[in-house]
């Protein structure tokens, strides 16, 4: 009896950190995952923002290029 009690208490003592660990890595694991999460959707966020911003940009150059071409050709005309 006094054996398996010695067993026992040996399998305890080396079994414990061992599962502390791994429930730690496991936990870290899962944190850098949320981490990871989060930084996909605010670089997605930006990504959108920035298209967005491309096409504001264009719509505003090609006003300008329109711009440009009708003062250019009023020019033309009176030349």
């Amino acid at each position: 009896m006094i054996v398996s009690e010695q067993l026992v208490t040996a399998l305890a003592t080396a079994a414990f950190p061992t599962f502390a660990v791994l429930i730690g890595i496991l936990i870290n694991n899962q944190r850098l995952n949320d981490f990871s999460r989060s930084v996909d959707q605010r670089f997605s966020e930006t990504n959108r923002h920035i298209d967005d911003v491309k096409d504001v940009l264009r719509s505003e150059m090609f006003r300008v290029e329109q711009v440009l071409d009708a003062r250019l050709k009023h020019l033309e005309e009176h030349l």
